[in-house]
């Protein structure tokens, strides 16, 4: 299962537009909030009350679209169902030394492809030179990887549940992160978060590998391992909390973890009256039992304790000793603002000072987009329209944490800007200033298309700046609008300097001087084929992109996409100029570092990038499907003045022809996933084993480490 290259696919209910329609009582559009703010709750049960007005919100929200009738009353009698896109949302250690005279580590090695210097981010692969750890299926496999002619396994780990990613600091801890399909204490055997009764973390259904999490797990557990002898890893450490994994970023002995959680409804509130060919005839009836069952689900929803709501967590020490850890209504906040219903957490778990408890803030609200600088923390999440409607425009909401107590993430101010921003870098902070690239929406009726009920969406893009002043985030400057019509792909900030990717038919590379955040300023631009996900900086006055070079139709119905790497000379911000591409591939080609920035791994002290590529050549059916399945390490030198050549590609395609049916699935791909690279050498990483290859000689792999394939 692939995502978009484009970010989450969101399936949106449209009720809008050129109809005279009134929503039902109660559930009318919230204006937007322009003097945003958090506040605390009083008491326990001022926040069960209001977890109780959220969720029949959102139920009757939910029941009331089943009406017959319902979407005739907007937009020329016409309703349903409309995909579009939604902003998505990226050392040195205790070595073994292998003796016969070999260095104990290398000279130089990459890890993790981390957003801002010194802020580390949890990924399923962790590596500190002489040592990689990879999670694969449910187990974490331990390498010794230097020398690297004497790559091997170590040790094996069954972790709990399904491991989503860890995080690896300079003391020998490895912290992995799995989601966990069991109930907490106080916790009914099976909870429910929607209709249908299972747990369903939205923003995982469209995920791609084994990092996606699962429709049923309503837990997160956090478990400790103490590596300092890679062949014997020790658990010291477990911690239970509620909620679905979404990012961890660790500075320091300092662990921040955002968890997402839904409603856990009672087990006995529905979201559907049971069928009936008579009931569902006559809409008189159905209108009827539809309002019964809204009334009867209130009642249960009031009837429910605030324990159910907010279930507690658990830790187990190095002992087996278990603590519960039970919710603390002073940790929750609520915003002025409306926004999706269900719980975001910032978990923090200090490494050097282990208490059983971590310190947790709550919002009632969803997690959006994150972003953390080693000073700060920020939680952009999307103005909530409970159906669009002409007129209206997307707006964010920005939360900032402060990071200074490595304990607890303690809450600053909050701000509104238009628009929504593509992924966590479209946001930065630098010198206490937040700058943020947005694309700002607006539904625009169509009067002269009947057909069109639901309006067009007109686009413009541009640069906002923030500060905070008495305890809220204002805006401090703003751009110029950019590229009408289009849509950011890609962002990246500098020091003072900006970079967006716009895209509709050419790749407007925008760049932005910042250095007086009061007024930020558009400079340069340049118009290329095709566009940019990803923008990496090289040395001061370079970029390095990976996106997708497209090519009009020639005579056919259709043109052709490449995989493309991109050198842009941008050291004159009036003037930038792509100096070098390099077409990865035939058409069609897929990489997982498109979307996904731990996939590109650079190398500057070696000049390298390396980037999994994955293709299907002259596939036909009554082909064995492994005979067209390529999936390799493509590795390419950067030079600032030759530009980008090819070196090679580790192959990786044969750890799976190993049956003539494959054994992978959603979360376990077949895919190269990852890399690292040490002094000459590269490592091909993919949930079948690790590759690796020295640089001048790629195509022959000198160790190979297969992992066994696990079956769910």
């Amino acid at each position: 299962m692939r995502i978009s290259l484009f970010g989450t696919v969101g399936l949106a209910l449209l009720a809008v537009g050129c109809g005279d329609g009134k929503a039902p009582d109660g559930l009318e559009n919230e204006p937007v909030q322009q003097s945003l703010k958090l506040t605390t709750f009083n008491d326990c049960s001022a926040l069960e009350q209001y977890i109780e007005d959220s969720a029949t919100k959102q139920m009757r929200t939910l029941l009331e679209q089943q009406k017959p009738g319902y979407w005739e009353r907007f937009g020329r009698g016409r309703g349903g169902i409309v995909f579009g896109p939604m902003p998505q949302e990226d050392s040195a250690g205790g070595g073994v030394n292998a003796g016969g005279g070999s260095p104990v580590a290398p000279q130089d090695s990459t890890g993790t492809n981390n957003q801002v210097e010194g802020v580390h981010e949890s990924d399923f692969v962790q590596n500190d030179g002489t040592r990689i750890f990879v999670l694969s299926g449910n187990r974490l496999y331990a390498h010794r990887s230097w020398p690297a002619e004497q790559l091997t396994l170590a040790a094996t780990l069954e972790v709990e549940g399904w491991p989503r990613e860890m995080l690896l600091d300079e003391h020998n801890r490895l912290v992995i992160v799995s989601q966990v399909a069991m109930s907490l204490p106080g916790t009914p055997a099976k909870t429910g978060a929607g209709p249908g009764g299972g747990m369903m973390p939205v923003g995982d259904i469209a995920c791609y590998g084994f990092g996606c999490g699962y429709y049923n797990a309503d837990s997160t557990k956090v478990t400790t391992v103490d590596v300092s002898d890679v062949a014997h890893p020790a658990v010291v450490d477990q911690l239970y909390l509620p909620g679905v994994f979404n990012q961890a970023r660790r500075v320091d002995s300092s662990v921040r973890l955002v968890l997402s959680d839904a409603f856990r409804w009672p087990e006995d509130v529905k979201f559907w009256v049971d069928y009936s060919e008579d009931l569902y005839k006559d809409e008189g009836k159905l209108t009827k039992a539809i309002d019964a069952l809204i009334a009867q689900n209130e009642k249960r929803i009031r009837a429910n304790t605030l324990e159910k709501w907010l279930p507690p967590g658990k830790h187990v020490d190095a002992a087996g000793v278990e603590t519960a850890l039970p919710m603390s209504c002073g940790d929750f906040y609520r915003s002025n603002a409306p926004s999706a219903l269900g719980f975001v957490t910032v978990a923090s778990v200090d490494l050097d000072a282990r208490t059983a408890a971590p310190g947790r803030t709550s919002l009632v609200a969803e997690p959006g987009t994150v972003y953390a600088s080693k000073a700060s923390l920020y939680l952009a999440h999307s103005h909530y329209w409970w159906w669009p409607q002409p007129g209206q425009k997307d707006f964010t909401y920005l939360h900032k944490f402060d990071l200074s107590q490595p304990g607890r993430a303690v809450y600053v101010g909050s701000g509104t800007v238009e628009g929504t921003p593509i992924n966590q870098f479209a946001l930065d902070e630098y010198e206490g200033v937040l700058r943020l690239a947005t694309t700002v929406s607006t539904r625009v009726p169509e009067p002269e298309h009947e057909d069109w009920w639901w309006g067009r969406t007109a686009t413009t893009s541009r640069v906002t700046t923030l500060d905070v002043r008495n305890g809220r985030l204002a805006e401090l400057g703003r751009s110029e609008d950019l590229a009408e019509g289009e849509r950011i792909f890609s962002a990246r900030f500098v020091g003072p300097r900006g970079y967006v990717v716009t895209y509709l038919q050419v790749d407007p590379l925008f760049t932005f001087d910042l250095s007086d955040p009061a007024h930020p300023r558009k400079v340069g631009e340049l118009k290329v084929p095709g566009f940019s996900t990803y923008m990496h900086p090289v040395g001061d006055h370079h970029l390095l992109t990976l996106g997708i070079h497209t090519e009009p139709p020639n005579g056919g119905c259709c043109g052709t996409s490449n995989v493309k790497l991109s050198l842009f000379d941008v050291g004159d911000l009036a003037n930038p100029k792509e100096v070098s591409t390099q077409l990865v591939g035939q058409a069609y080609g897929w990489s997982e570092a498109l979307y996904e920035h731990k996939a590109f791994n650079y190398f500057a002290a070696k000049g390298l990038v390396a980037i999994p590529f994955t293709d299907y050549a002259s596939y036909t059916s009554s082909e064995d499907y492994w005979s067209s399945f390529r999936t390799e390490l493509r590795v390419f030198r950067v030079d600032l003045t030759a530009g980008i050549s090819p070196v090679g590609a580790v192959p990786m395609s044969d750890l799976f022809k190993t049956a003539s049916l494959p054994h992978w699935s959603y979360y376990y791909v077949p895919d190269v996933r990852r890399s690292v690279m040490a002094d000459d050498y590269v490592y091909a990483i993919s949930d079948a084993g690790v590759r690796v290859s020295k640089v001048d000689s790629l195509q022959t792999p000198l160790v190979t480490v297969p992992f066994p394939v696990i079956t769910p």
